[in-house]
């Protein structure tokens, strides 16, 4: 029997989804084309507009009537207010005269519109820079972005950016962390949104910590959904659990109740210990974050940013301050200059494969897909139902998605020397899904006589 018949799909469904792919990679080349197109004209409009100011007295306040008055005359036809039309001329403006080689690479369909949205965000950054640093940061952003998806490439971007701009991210980072805060925005029917702006690895850390404890809460149900082993009238009472209604919320709706309870209560109210944010079956979680931090930057040398795992950059001083003082984290010593693995944490995985595949992989290996590997499952690139081995050239992190997507869809996988997973989609077409930069491998003994790492 065909193990892909059914709900998978027939040989005839595969050849109209092929179609389907055709049509679109076409209609996305026509596209490309007309965007690109609408960038130059609505930066010629923004030029246009500084023209018509050149020699005015009042240079400023002309300019900005100037342009008020073309970007109303484009909203017109585009049917948008003349403050968007506004902003768009001078993303636009800004693509053309500072981004040329990266219209040109989108242009082309090197890179896509995302990307190019990752390497702008990212140059802002570069404002007092040098034409030849945001030139040579460009071309490197440029590169990096035609290998691999805009949310994979975005934290290497910004760090990229960051070692080519004039102020260190240390230092912008210590402004930032001045203006934390915590508000409140009202939303409709009685809800509202509580909003905290914290430093991203506080921020990260919290909404891991909320996952793993909504997600024992829901592991905890019984089978069939019937409620809450805790006692879904949250006292922590299982032998009233019974006489309530069956606890069917979703993982978002836990997580915010867990959330409301810490900060309310101090403590998870469906921890069956309730005494406080303590050693109870959900008080013992604590968050798990994956940074990878430059050798250079761990030893004080430098402020460059470390890569905080499927998330963004962070500064110097917290990637030291976690390397050094604290044991929940996982963490990977690079060398600065060749990208190597110069020491894997041993508290956390001491198992000498999980923590080299960590170190490799970083996060899930399906092309686009940025989870921080700590949160994924290792598979057998070849079933071990089928005799695939437990060893490193067979092994590879995925989410659970793409894990059960290889297991229950046509998707098939294969791995090639150092770590390369090449993916089949259902119409045959191949991505590569090279391992993510630095490439890892392990330093030579001779490195290791100096003493241990430096934690």
């Amino acid at each position: 029997m065909d193990e892909y018949s059914g709900s998978m799909g027939s040989d005839a469904d595969v050849a109209a989804l092929a179609s389907i792919v055709g049509e679109v990679e076409g209609a996305v080349v026509l596209l490309t084309a007309a965007q690109v197109a609408e960038v130059r004209a609505l930066a010629r409009a923004g030029q246009l507009a500084a023209r018509q100011a050149a020699g005015s007295p009042a240079v400023v306040r002309a300019h900005d009537m100037a342009l008020r008055s073309v970007a109303a005359e484009l909203g017109g036809v585009l049917r948008v207010t003349d403050r968007t039309v506004q902003s768009r001329i001078d993303e636009a403006r800004d693509l053309v005269e500072h981004y040329a080689a990266t219209l040109g690479a989108w242009e082309s369909g090197r890179i896509t519109r995302g990307h190019v949205r990752v390497i702008t965000d990212a140059g802002s950054v570069l404002v007092d820079a040098s034409p030849e640093r945001r030139a040579e940061f460009e071309a490197a952003a440029i590169a990096r972005c035609e290998r691999d998806t805009p949310n994979r490439v975005r934290s290497e971007v910004e760090i990229l950016a960051e070692r080519f701009a004039e102020r260190s991210f240390t230092d912008r980072h210590r402004d930032a962390a001045a203006e934390r805060r915590v508000r409140v925005v009202p939303g409709a029917a009685g809800m509202s949104d509580l909003i905290a702006t914290l430093p991203t690895v506080i921020a990260d850390g919290i909404l891991d910590r909320l996952t793993q404890q909504a997600q024992t809460i829901v592991d905890a149900r019984e089978p069939g959904n019937a409620g809450s082993a805790f006692g879904a009238n949250g006292t922590g009472d299982a032998a009233s659990a019974g006489d309530s209604e069956p606890d069917r919320r979703r993982i978002d709706q836990v997580r915010a109740d867990v959330f409301s309870d810490l900060l309310l209560a101090g403590a998870p109210a469906l921890d069956p210990t309730a005494t406080g944010d303590g050693e109870g079956s959900l008080g013992a979680i604590r968050a798990q974050v994956q940074v990878i931090v430059p050798a250079l930057t761990l030893l004080g040398v430098d402020d460059g940013p470390a890569d905080l795992v499927g998330r963004s950059p962070i500064d110097a001083d917290t990637a030291r301050c976690l390397a050094g003082n604290t044991h929940s984290w996982a963490r990977v010593l690079t060398d600065p200059v060749e990208g190597t693995v110069l020491a894997v944490d041993r508290y956390r995985t001491p198992w000498p494969q999980r923590r080299f595949l960590r170190a490799r992989d970083q996060h899930c290996r399906f092309p686009g897909c940025r989870r921080a590997a700590i949160r994924c499952e290792i598979d057998h690139t070849i079933d071990a139902a089928k005799g695939g081995p437990t060893a490193l050239w067979n092994l590879a992190h995925l989410c659970q998605r793409h894990h059960s997507m290889k297991q229950f869809t046509r998707w098939k996988v294969r791995q090639l020397p150092g770590g390369v997973l090449e993916w089949t989609s259902p119409t045959g077409r191949i991505y590569r899904e090279d391992a993510p930069a630095p490439p890892v491998a392990f330093a030579p003994v001779i490195m290791l006589d100096s003493g241990p790492p430096p934690f």
